[in-house]
Formats: structure tokens, C-alpha cells, sequence
């Protein structure tokens, strides 16, 4: 009569048997296969999308003050060149001004006028004074908030521009660079590319995210 005997697969030394649900899953719970994602490599990913929301809002604060206030309100944007009106409007400074009627001009308000009416020069200077020509003309009298002197001629209506509705300091450095010609035009660009970076960086996000769910 022949014996039975078992005979069991070889186990190399140091090595345990897995069951079906241990080959699935490991003891923490991961399944096979799954990506391990180091808290350095979260730490770098969390930075990146924080950059990326970070840059989003700037292109969209950006957009907002330098290009659509400008265009909803129909202002025009000027650069500061002088120092006539430091601290607070320092050379660089981006000045959106404002049409308004030169009958709601008050003492105290920033306009920009023309230094001499019908040339395209202009500066922006504190109204410290109204008063009338001897043919009954509102006229007043501007004054740099660096400068120790009133401006010695007065301004008339024909030669305002406009009242400061906001200013933005540093931006117009970049107006300066592009020349007089191309300051208008450089803005509105510069505000683009920056809604152009912001899409780019959010469109990329989703997309890394997908690709880390279909490699999980």
C-alpha cells in the first residue's frame, strides 16, 4: 500500500507566504502598484499650486486696475517723471486719471492739465487755489506737494486732462522703458501676458492632477 505524501512549493529563506488579499493590499492599506508620494514631494507640490494661485490673483488684479478700470471709466494713465509730487507719487508712479467736469473741481484735488493748451505735455499737481480772471474765468492755482512754490501760471479749464482717480507706484518704470511712444500700448499687453501666464499655470495644474489620479 503506497503512501500520500504533501509536498509543498519551495519558500526561499527569509521570504513569507502572501495571501490573495496581501498581494492587493500591504498592511497600510495601499494597493500594489499605487504611487508613494513623499511628504517632501507634497511639501514641493503644495508650493507650486500656492505659486500658481498666488500668480493667478496678481494677473487678475493686474488686469483689473491697470487695463479694465481704465477702459470702463475712460480715464487715461500717465507715469510720474519728476519729483514735484514725492514721497507719496515718486517717479515711476502709474496715475490713472479721470474726465471730470472742471466746475466739480475742488481745493485739494490732483489734476492732470496741460502745461501749455493743445500740447500733448502735461504734469499732475495739487489744486491749493480757485479764483477768477477779471472776465469771470475759474482758474486754479497748482502746486508740486514736493515743491516749496506755487506754479507760477494759473490753469484753465481747456488745459485739464482729468481728476487722479488712483495711483499704482513701481508700474510705470516699465511704461518708461518702452519709450513715450509705446507707454499706452504696453500696459494692456503686459496685463495680457499676465492672464495668458495665469491660464497657463491653472490649465497645467488640472492636467498634473489627472495624470497623478491615472497613475495612482
Amino acid at each position: 500500500m503506497s503512501k500520500t505524501t504533501r509536498t509543498d512549493a519551495a519558500v526561499p529563506k527569509g521570504s513569507a507566504v502572501l495571501s490573495a488579499s496581501a498581494v492587493l493590499a500591504d498592511r497600510s492599506g495601499r494597493r500594489r502598484g499605487e504611487v508613494v508620494r513623499s511628504p517632501a514631494g507634497k511639501a514641493v507640490r503644495f508650493v507650486g499650486r500656492s505659486i500658481s494661485l498666488v500668480v493667478l490673483v496678481l494677473a487678475a488684479l493686474a488686469a483689473l486696475v491697470l487695463i479694465l478700470v481704465p477702459l470702463v471709466t475712460g480715464s487715461q494713465t500717465y507715469t510720474v517723471l519728476t519729483n514735484s509730487m514725492a514721497p507719496k507719487y515718486a517717479p515711476g508712479t502709474f496715475m490713472v486719471v479721470k474726465p471730470k467736469p472742471f466746475a466739480d473741481l475742488r481745493v485739494g484735488d490732483i489734476i492732470t492739465y496741460q502745461i501749455e493748451s493743445g500740447k500733448p505735455a502735461v504734469i499732475s499737481h495739487r489744486i491749493v487755489s480757485v479764483s477768477s480772471t477779471q472776465n469771470g474765468e475759474r482758474v486754479f492755482t497748482t502746486k508740486g506737494d514736493n515743491n516749496s512754490l506755487e506754479d507760477e501760471a494759473p490753469v484753465h479749464e481747456v488745459q485739464v486732462r482729468g481728476k487722479l482717480l488712483y495711483a499704482v507706484p513701481y508700474v510705470g518704470f516699465v511704461a518708461n522703458a518702452a519709450g513715450q511712444v509705446n507707454r499706452g500700448a504696453l500696459v494692456p499687453i503686459g496685463g495680457v501676458a499676465l492672464i495668458a501666464f495665469g491660464v497657463f499655470t491653472t490649465i497645467r495644474g488640472a492636467f498634473l492632477k489627472k495624470a497623478n489620479r491615472a497613475a495612482a
